[in-house]
């Protein structure tokens, strides 16, 4: 079926989550692809002065780290196997981290797994070490950014963030959802026909006025038809057939104060596919004060059996999973108060009466 990601963002300002002030001197990522296309040809690794040359200011650590690993078409997972053999375990998703700028080397143990990556990078001695900044807060005081909770829920290289393109960095960054109400539509063959979502928005500062929502889709064959918004204005409804995802931006009509709270709703009618639906799942990376998500189906295409279930984030095991009943409306439910991050998820399976049951999927993303 889809999978259905309410990701209530939309125009995003200020600095990049590396946090960098203005006045600091940042080379551009042309400069820096100049100098490692350089070495490239030459086969020589990059000294250090070239690096200075390129980059100027402690917060060009991600950059070079990244553009390294490029140049060296080394994954990160090759990287970490790497670094264990010389008996440093760094994991993947930490250097994920450091290379987006998320976060940085700070204790001896990862100090000495910059020194190692050097040698492995082949850069000079000390490179990397030398644009790494002062020591970070830590604490319940620095929460993720928008950016960094999407990906501890979807992961990296998602489909939301293929989507969204250079938005991702911002994700969700003004809004955020307090309650969120799904209708999930299962036609006559068993296949997904619609799916409607009314999302109740509150404003984290002053100025926010759109927001926007990615539904993904399994079956290629499942495309958007058509597309209402009761609540908002559609500003954006484009559909990329090659990641199987619809992205749509609403805009509320106003600029909210903040606090200040808006309704978005919106209903997708979807063309008839060939695969039946067996799961909808709500990808969310925030607290939701509440979540209703209800599942109707056909007279002709009623489940055998239904069941809600949980993932910790996207491609996660499911837990938590429960049987819930099929009502005299042909309609499941699942109401979850104080909803937390992760994949909120209902599936179901057909009986012998009922052709196909391979999965189709339809999922909503962070919300």
């Amino acid at each position: 079926m889809s999978s259905d990601t309410d990701t209530d963002e939309a125009h995003a300002t200020g600095p990049g989550s590396n946090g960098a002030q203005a006045t600091e001197v940042q080379a551009t990522p042309a400069q820096h692809a100049e100098a490692h296309a350089t070495a490239a040809r030459t086969g020589e690794a990059i000294t250090t002065s070239a690096l200075h040359a390129a980059a100027t200011g402690a917060d060009t650590f991600p950059v070079v780290l990244r553009e390294a690993l490029n140049r060296r078409g080394l994954s990160l997972e090759r990287v970490s196997e790497r670094l264990r053999v010389r008996g440093i375990t760094i994991s993947q998703a930490t250097l994920s981290s450091w290379q987006r700028g998320r976060s940085q080397p700070e204790r001896a143990r990862s100090l000495q797994a910059v020194d190692v990556l050097e040698e492995i990078l082949e850069l000079p001695a000390g490179s990397l070490r030398s644009l790494l900044g002062p020591r970070r807060p830590r604490g319940r005081t620095t929460p993720p950014d928008a950016e960094g909770a999407a990906l501890q829920i979807l992961g990296e290289d998602s489909v939301v963030e293929k989507a969204l393109g250079a938005r991702f960095r911002h994700f969700n960054q003004e809004t955020s959802s307090l309650m969120v109400h799904d209708i999930v539509r299962v036609g006559e063959t068993g296949t997904l026909s619609g799916i409607s979502t009314t999302n109740v928005l509150r404003a984290k500062r002053a100025g926010a006025d759109r927001a926007i929502f990615v539904l993904s889709f399994d079956d290629e064959a499942a495309e958007p038809v058509d597309i209402k918004v009761t609540c908002g204005r559609l500003a954006e409804a484009t559909y990329l057939k090659g990641l199987k995802s619809l992205v749509l931006e609403i805009h509320f009509g106003r600029e909210l104060a903040k606090l200040d709270t808006t309704v978005v709703s919106y209903a997708v009618e979807v063309s008839p596919s060939e695969t039946p639906a067996t799961h909808y799942e709500r990808w969310s990376r925030t607290n939701l004060h509440e979540y209703l998500q209800q599942v109707f189906f056909h007279p002709a295409a009623l489940p055998a059996d239904c069941h809600r279930y949980v993932r910790e984030k996207v491609g996660a095991p499911p837990r938590g999973r429960r049987r819930i009943p099929l009502s005299e409306a042909h309609d499941v439910h699942v109401l979850t108060s104080r909803c937390k991050p992760g994949v909120h998820g209902v599936a179901w399976e057909y009986g012998t009466g009922t052709s196909g049951t391979a999965p189709s999927g339809t999922g909503d993303r962070p919300g």
